[in-house]
């Protein structure tokens, strides 16, 4: 294996081990947030798309050359096998020998860049996702809060109720001593006015009574 291709060999192992990290059930992806976080990976974050654009290039041009390998080596021993049946057998070991490694070569290059793709892809999920993970805990202990404040103020407003209830009940028996009050002086008045008209009666009879005297002292002197 020549030296580029030993290189594209090596990137992907590299991306291999990189996906399988990331679907690791036990790491979460506030974890992988915070570890993307990280001042050492913050340094690289500016030119990060840069470099997976040079990275992804370079792939394509390694699988592009795979492929046209691929094509040259076929046509070559489809040529050789309808006009030389006879052909020498180290020739034709040498033709499988290149076709083996064009075919490699083609695997190589097509798993690196579908790998890329998807290391690409999986970073932007799990990087959504953790976002997700910290809103959703915001929203949900601000749901807390407005739960425990909607609480607070329904056990003061029962509060509130229960001492309006206990006002209420005090003002009623007030009102209930205050009736009995009106109805008792009301009564008495009443019976102060039925003395005050027998005063009177008795006032006005004694009066007459005075009047008779009078008029029969009166007539006896007269006489």
């Amino acid at each position: 294996m020549s030296l580029q291709w030993t290189f594209v060999a090596g990137f992907l192992y590299a991306e291999i081990i990189i996906v399988v990290l990331l679907l690791l059930p036990f790491i979460s992806p506030k974890i992988w947030s915070n570890l993307f976080k990280s001042r050492f990976l913050k340094s690289f974050a500016a030119q990060a798309n840069l470099w997976f654009m040079v990275a992804i290039a370079i792939l394509v041009l390694f699988f592009v050359d795979s492929v046209r390998d691929v094509v040259k080596y076929s046509a070559i021993r489809t040529h050789d096998h309808d006009h030389h049946h006879h052909s020498h057998m180290d020739v034709e070991m040498q033709h499988s020998m290149k076709m083996f490694r064009s075919q490699r070569n083609f695997y190589i290059a097509g798993f690196s860049l579908f790998l890329a793709l998807v290391i690409r892809r999986l970073v932007s999920l799990i990087t959504s996702q953790a976002n997700l993970i910290v809103t959703n805990e915001v929203l949900v202990k601000q749901a807390q809060n407005a739960a425990a404040a909607a609480q607070a103020a329904l056990e003061r407003q029962n509060a509130g109720s229960t001492n309006s209830e206990n006002d209420m009940k005090e003002l009623r028996k007030k009102l209930d001593e205050k009736e009995k009050d009106l109805a008792k002086a009301i009564k008495d008045k009443e019976a102060m006015k039925a003395q005050a008209l027998n005063l009177q009666k008795q006032y006005d009879e004694l009066c007459e009574e005075l009047n008779a005297t009078g008029k029969s002292d009166q007539h006896k002197k007269s006489a």
